[in-house]
């Protein structure tokens, strides 16, 4: 069973404890721009765009393609990390000029800035909460065991083996993420900037899908499509899916301070400056949770402080290796699993039934 904590429990101290580590934070110097350095991962992405297509001109009628159309899938990644990043407020200097950049970048990579935001806000204020974190509710995965009881149909095979099933079920992530893009901006409810995100949309469209299905034999062409949105959705999925999954569940009306929420929730991955390359900065939840705004430079000797804060106030501090944290997913899924395979049976009693 998950663990679920109470509305009893009591972290006063951890709550004063945070005012204190914001403070020693600040004094360090780690809230500060690194302009230089989101400068550096702008050119270097403006660099691969320009390789992939340069590879793209000089394979032409080659089925060599699809490795262009992985490069892709894997830019576009990057480039999703840097829009989370200026959505955070931590490339420029104001909120207005972030939230512009954060469009045109979320633009590029073919999603409303719009939706995105208003979903990822509600996480970050509630993380692994039910009712209110966004990224726990149902949507073909089941990450509550009443939402896998609840499952019928197509939904209820897939909810039973799902864990094993997670990872290729994100290779239509990124054809989900387009999809919800664009229901949430073709819906009746209002969105700020609306025709500005419908605008970036369909220009993208036209950028990658005209020349893609201009130059390359049909067949090649959707392979091409294929290839690009699996690798996107396997490394959004792959990149995102650790941090919280597995950790901690807490209860709709559970009392906790915001040191305690974000870091109980939170699970950070081993690996240093690879790391942090690889998942764009996300390999360190638990600083990115405690300090939103802080930019990716400063999150690894942010860690050190953090953790000792919470080894002195006695709050777990959760860390493992990538590869641990993707098992501890994949039997997490599994075992929320158990609730679809008899709506009428508690997933406890059918292991003790099998013991």
């Amino acid at each position: 069973m998950r663990q679920t904590y109470a509305r009893t429990e009591d972290f006063t101290s951890p709550a004063r404890a945070y005012t204190h580590l914001s403070q020693v934070v600040r004094e360090t110097g780690l809230l500060r721009r690194a302009k230089w350095f989101y400068g550096l991962v702008g050119a270097a992405l403006v660099l691969g765009f320009g390789g992939v297509v340069t590879g793209f001109i000089l394979l032409g009628d080659s089925w060599f393609q699809l490795l262009m159309a992985g490069a892709l899938g894997i830019l576009l990644t990057q480039t999703a990390f840097l829009a989370h990043e200026a959505a955070h407020r931590q490339i420029l200097t104001t909120g207005p000029a972030n939230d512009r950049l954060a469009r045109v970048l979320i633009g590029i990579v073919g999603m409303s800035y719009s939706w995105w935001d208003s979903k990822h806000s509600r996480h970050h204020a509630n993380p692994n909460r039910v009712g209110k974190d966004p990224d726990i509710e149902v949507d073909t995965i089941s990450f509550l065991d009443e939402d896998a009881a609840r499952a019928r149909g197509i939904r209820r095979l897939i909810t039973r083996k799902q864990g094993w099933l997670f990872f290729p079920l994100l290779t239509l992530e990124g054809l989900n993420l387009h999809h919800l893009s664009l229901r949430h901006l073709f819906g009746r409810g209002p969105v700020k900037g609306r025709w500005i995100e419908l605008g970036l949309i369909a220009a993208r469209m036209v950028v990658l899908l005209v020349p893609i299905f201009w130059f390359l034999p049909l067949g090649m062409a959707f392979a091409f499509l294929g290839v690009q949105l699996a690798v996107f959705g396997v490394y959004m999925g792959a990149s995102f899916a650790p941090n919280h999954k597995g950790m901690p569940v807490v209860a709709h009306d559970a009392r906790l301070d915001f040191f305690s929420k974000q870091v109980r929730t939170s699970r950070n991955i081993r690996g240093g400056w690879w790391a942090t390359i690889l998942m764009g900065g996300l390999n360190y939840q638990i600083e990115h949770h405690l300090f939103p705004s802080m930019a990716r430079p400063h999150l690894a000797a942010t860690r050190e402080i953090v953790r000792d804060f919470c080894r002195s106030h006695g709050v777990p501090y959760t860390e493992t290796s990538l590869w641990r944290s993707y098992a501890i997913v994949i039997d997490y899924l599994n075992r929320v699993g158990l609730a679809a395979r008899d709506p009428f049976e508690c997933p406890v009693t059918a292991e003790y039934r099998r013991a």
